[in-house]
């Protein structure tokens, strides 16, 4: 197992309006310049994008701290960081 640790991208999640169908992937690392999403930046990395399936149309708040147990959406763990 690795001992890299994420990047945190920003204390707080990112909301982003989302569409039902749609597949999205969410970055693990905290290097993307499109976060909350992947832009190849974990190459080379023990890290992998997630993907998340959008079943309706909303507002979603994605982790920006990296750190949710959650999964890709936000916890408020970043309010412990």
């Amino acid at each position: 197992m690795s001992n890299e640790s994420a990047k945190i991208a920003q204390n707080s999640p990112y909301a982003v309006d989302i569409e039902a169908g749609k597949s999205y992937w969410w970055c693990s690392c905290g290097k993307s310049t499109k976060q909350p999403f992947c832009d190849g930046s974990h190459q080379g990395s023990s890290f992998a994008p997630v993907e998340y399936k959008a079943e309706e149309n909303k507002t979603a708040y994605f982790c920006g701290c990296k750190q949710s147990g959650n999964g890709v959406m936000c916890d408020g763990a970043h309010q412990k960081l």
